[in-house]
């Protein structure tokens, strides 16, 4: 199962970037996004572990999920052969309590790697930005 850092069925065409990379691979995925691409939602309750539904045209596409109570909701979806609620409880389940980030463990250490591999790579390159 992988957390992609990306909508799924929460975007406008339904198949966002989790999706194809769900189908491609042929591996259950998740879309956990920071930010929404489409859909409404009343937020959740301030408490960890609460969740609302984000819905588009009368449709149910993802769920606003509160994994820390002092931060903004995650926008949870599925990607590819995962139900919405097995989704949601996937990314729970791998929050860690205490965390700074609100962030899915797996999501959070992929983002560190990245930026630390981006950094190590423009000090090998005396500095430079790629354009």
């Amino acid at each position: 199962m992988l957390i992609v850092d990306a909508h799924g069925y929460a975007h406008p065409r339904r198949f966002g970037a989790a999706s194809h990379l769900g189908v491609l691979l042929d591996r259950p995925t998740i879309g956990c996004a920071k930010s929404r691409l489409v859909g409404a939602a009343v937020p959740p309750a301030a408490e960890t572990g609460a969740r609302s539904a984000l819905v588009d045209r009368g449709e149910t596409i993802g769920m606003l999920v509160r994994t820390r109570a002092d931060a903004a909701p995650l926008y949870v979806s599925i990607g590819h052969r995962l139900s919405l609620e097995t989704a949601t409880r996937l990314v729970l389940a791998c929050w860690r309590p205490g965390a700074r980030s609100r962030l899915p463990e797996p999501t959070r250490l992929a983002d560190r790697r990245t930026k630390e591999e981006a950094a190590r790579l423009r000090a090998d390159r005396g500095g430079a930005t790629a354009r």
